[in-house]
């Protein structure tokens, strides 16, 4: 089997096992809100982050109430995310610039968004996928990790797994890889401990074979 009909192949079994509706882990409104919410889940669990944002979306009902906030203030409201005091300051300016600078929208095109204060490549294609439906390479800790056991890259770099997948991947599963993914990951495919005796990839993963009779 080459890997294109392996990939098409671990696809199929993805779509079978997960469906194929989207669906986003982050509990949002619009598209600030995912913004916002996407920039407090790096390092933290979206678990967390819907806590969190639940209050903080009441505290802050708009953009501009954002781009008033204080710092500290913020902070606080924040804290449980971890890395409080950054996502603080790229929260604010964010909200600043989107409202000067887009009259409150949230731009759909990856330049703009990665030019905004607190977002990277991540986060952008976050927005492109899930607001503006643009077929968009989200990679996460649990994308990179599993796509490298599934032996569909080599690269650690994120940026390289983008684009990897990019050229690997029909476009019409980008979005739906993401999320069939992190699936997995939360469920089957756990670090350090992966369930691989219950894993339905299991005969089309390289790291599966090895790992026979040790799972947990």
């Amino acid at each position: 089997m080459t890997q294109k009909e392996r990939i098409r192949e671990i696809l199929a079994c993805l779509d079978r096992e997960y469906g194929t509706q989207y669906k986003c882990y982050l509990n949002h409104d619009n598209a600030w809100q995912l913004l916002i919410a996407t920039i407090l889940s790096a390092q933290c669990t979206d678990a967390r982050v819907n806590i969190v944002t639940k209050d903080l979306f009441v505290k802050y009902p708009d953009l501009q109430a954002f781009a008033d906030a204080k710092v500290s203030e913020l902070e606080k409201d924040i804290y449980s995310t971890g890395f409080y005091h950054n996502k603080a300051v790229n929260i604010i300016g964010c909200a600043k610039e989107l409202v000067e600078k887009y009259g409150g929208e949230v731009p759909s095109d990856l330049d703009s968004l990665t030019a905004l204060p607190g977002v990277g490549r991540k986060t952008a294609n976050v927005i492109r996928g899930n607001i503006y439906h643009e077929p968009s390479i989200v990679v996460d800790t649990h994308v990179k990790r599993i796509s490298k056991k599934l032996g569909i890259t080599k690269e650690d770099d994120p940026v390289k797994v983008e684009f990897d997948l990019m050229k690997k991947l029909p476009k019409d599963h980008w979005i739906l890889y993401n999320i069939h993914i992190i699936q997995l990951g939360r469920t089957i495919c756990k670090a350090p401990n992966p369930k691989c005796q219950e894993c339905f990839l299991a005969h089309l993963c390289p790291q599966a074979a090895g790992r026979k009779g040790t799972s947990k």
